[in-house]
């Protein structure tokens, strides 16, 4: 049996095995985007503020598709909770039900989460995909906050639109994604903090999530 003494085949072979798993990634948030756009799109006319959730999930779509590559996590439980993660928000329905608070406090937390993801998006530029890597450290804006800002941000954003739109369908969806996020955050965590940079900047940010609670 011939023995391959090249590297560059078995390089080459990784790394077509990374393209195929980028590209299968970015096609499975694709479909459940469209699911989503053909939801939550005819809901605008009679419930504008659902537009706020519309622009943070087509943000997160766009991102994911011009994403610079990066190390990444190879286990399948990583690569499940970050999918799920991102695409669980995906199948929430507009309602026409009341959750009896004002409008305008679940609008506000919309667009303040909304801006919060977005200031993140900002600094990291391409520096995005779903499944967890290193794509450098970022320190400035709300990363001084918290470590995971864009996943703050979601959170609040999300919690804005179940209560214009409850219901326990979209209730049981965000709670399955909320703690898919944690677990993400656990996993991609691992991988960042093999960087010194991020070990330091984890000394001086002690919270991922949520200021003086986790």
């Amino acid at each position: 049996m011939p023995i391959n003494l090249n590297p560059n085949g078995a390089l080459a072979r990784g790394w077509q095995g990374a393209q195929s798993v980028d590209f299968g990634e970015r096609l499975i948030l694709l479909l459940f985007f469209g699911w989503f756009l053909s939801h939550i799109l005819p809901s605008v006319a009679d419930h504008p503020y659902n537009m706020l959730i519309l622009v943070s999930e087509t943000l997160t779509a766009l991102l994911v598709l011009v994403r610079r590559p990066g190390p990444m996590a190879t286990s399948f439980y990583a690569w499940a909770i970050a999918i799920l993660g991102t695409c669980a928000p995906l199948l929430v329905l507009p309602t026409s039900n009341e959750s009896g608070l004002p409008v305008a406090v679940a609008a506000g937390l919309m667009v303040a989460g909304l801006m919060f993801s977005l200031a993140a998006k900002g600094f990291l530029r391409r520096s995005f995909g779903i499944v967890a890597a290193s794509r450098g450290v970022r320190r400035g804006g709300p990363y001084r906050l918290v470590r995971h800002p864009m996943y703050a941000g979601y959170i609040v954003t999300q919690i804005g639109f179940l209560l214009i739109n409850p219901s326990l369908w979209n209730a049981a969806v965000y709670a399955l994604s909320w703690t898919m996020q944690v677990m993400r955050i656990g996993e991609e965590e691992k991988i960042l903090s093999r960087d010194a940079a991020y070990r330091d900047y984890q000394a001086d940010v002690r919270y991922r999530l949520i200021p003086g609670l986790y």
